[in-house]
């Protein structure tokens, strides 16, 4: 009988299977088709009841029905993020081990912190981004300046400067201030607290004149005229505030600086994982319900692709760099 190669084909295939079966290896494919079959965990490096502790536990709930299973959030908060961020570098890339990726941590600690445990470009791969946190600068009501031009003017006039409040060294709106500063020459002098929520408490009190932070935590009291909205740092205004222009409605061009959070994986994890949960995350991105969710969280939805998040990483670990430097903030 004629020798035909097609014929064993089946046969040989089925036996490399089995040969590699009993070696205890799988190709990928295969590994991966019943992802997920267990409970995975997200990693959220901050302390719980913030607002991106918030919006993580709302798109792991939402996860976990859409993957049918169980998306656990685990908070390990510590040296601003980089504590939780290690431990999911360190973990199995095997698509059970996620971080909530915070842009202070992800592009901002690599040039603050003189020894970090992880290199986000190197160490992590972006599986897609939730939204943009919006940031606004506001004023006690006693200021003698209420538009943006007037607050710069006020800061070059004034002995000493303007003091600016923010939720700590190093974090997004001490970066948006520190830019604000090299882009327009104005005299802010930054304070740091513990936390957005303090710095508000005291712009409220009049201890301290301006603060910089996350819309949400300040909405209710721009509403209520405990304090004074200058700007936002975001290209659009934001649906919380309508009527408070941007910057650069106000005059800085090109200044946008926005908060963002996003979910990643360890390096290496396989790209058929990375696919399905970017799929399974924007489709929980596009529930009107979640969006409002987010929206009164002050985040702004912003699905998209894993190549488009990692392209924002890069573009910001970039810019951030000569802004950190030029401030000369350290951390230990």
């Amino acid at each position: 009988m004629p020798f035909k190669p097609t014929a064993r084909r089946p046969w040989m295939a089925g036996a490399l299977l089995t040969c590699l079966g009993l070696l205890g290896v799988s190709s990928p494919a295969i590994a991966q088709s019943g992802y997920p079959n267990k409970p995975i965990r997200l990693v959220v490096p901050f302390a719980p009841g913030g607002v991106t502790d918030t919006s993580g536990r709302l798109i792991a709930e939402q996860l976990s029905k859409r993957l049918g299973q169980q998306v656990v959030v685990d908070n390990k908060p510590g040296a601003s993020g980089n504590i939780g961020t290690q431990l999911v570098v360190s973990a199995e890339p095997d698509g059970y081990t996620l971080v909530l990726g915070f842009d202070g941590t992800m592009v901002i600690n690599p040039h603050v912190f003189a020894k970090m445990p992880f290199d986000t470009a190197r160490d992590l791969v972006p599986v897609g981004k939730i939204g943009d946190a919006v940031l606004i600068l506001v004023a006690h009501p006693g200021v003698a300046a209420k538009t943006l031009r007037e607050v710069l003017d006020l800061s070059k006039k004034q002995n000493g400067g303007l003091s600016y409040g923010t939720s700590g060294t190093g974090g997004t709106p001490h970066i948006a201030g520190e830019l604000l500063k090299i882009r327009t020459g104005a005299n802010l002098v930054h304070v740091p607290y513990k936390g957005g929520g303090q710095a508000l408490i005291d712009v409220i009190g009049g201890n301290i004149p301006l603060v910089y932070t996350a819309i949400a935590g300040a909405v209710q009291h721009v509403k209520s005229g405990k304090v004074h909205p200058v700007a936002v740092s975001s290209l659009q205004r934001s649906r919380a505030l309508p009527d408070v222009p941007t910057f650069i409605e106000a005059g800085v061009s090109d200044f946008d600086v926005s908060s963002w959070v996003g979910i990643m994986a360890p390096a290496k994890t396989p790209r058929a994982v990375i696919e399905r949960l970017n799929t399974e995350l924007n489709a929980v991105l596009a529930d009107a319900d979640v969006r409002e969710r987010l929206n009164q969280l002050g985040i702004a939805a912003t699905p998209g692709t894993p190549e488009k998040f990692g392209d924002e990483i890069r573009r910001d670990l970039a810019r951030y760099g000569p802004v950190v430097k030029a401030a000369g903030i350290k951390a230990e």
